[in-house]
């Protein structure tokens, strides 16, 4: 997760909102990701979204089994969807999101039948560090 920070803290410098992603295989960093939305003019350059478009490139395949996520935000449900759909066995994900987050915050799409893959979900890594990663953000740009 500390690895996931670390992407999120180059996000706000770059004046995005602050999520990052990891993904790993084998205790192997596949890929990385941040938000780049603003950066890219592209609503769907979501941290998870770019980490599972690069591990996908590089292994040469859209399924990405048996690999990890580490996510600072808990995912959308847009991110949720492509963790489905490329197979990640696991989203670890820090702190939860009770505007959009998709894993029991917001909306609780793991509980639906909407999905033939169920992702094991650890929310609450580093929940703290993350946390105040996004609420500085939010105060900046307040002021």
């Amino acid at each position: 997760m500390e690895l996931a920070i670390q992407e999120a803290k180059t996000a706000y410098e770059y004046g995005e909102v602050p999520v990052g992603a990891i993904i790993v295989y084998k205790n192997e960093i596949l890929a990385s990701g941040r938000n780049r939305i603003i950066e890219l003019a592209d609503p769907t350059a979501h941290a998870e979204i770019i980490a599972i478009r690069k591990a996908a490139k590089l292994i040469g395949n859209y399924r990405l089994i048996n690999t990890s996520i580490f996510v600072t935000l808990e995912p959308c449900s847009m991110c949720y969807g492509a963790i489905c759909h490329s197979r990640i066995k696991n989203i670890f994900f820090g702190a939860f999101d009770s505007n959009t987050g998709s894993c029991g915050s917001c909306l609780n799409l793991p509980k639906t039948q909407c999905f033939n893959h169920r992702p094991k979900i650890v929310g609450g890594v580093m929940e703290k560090d993350c946390s105040n990663l996004l609420l500085d953000f939010f105060k900046e740009k307040r002021r």
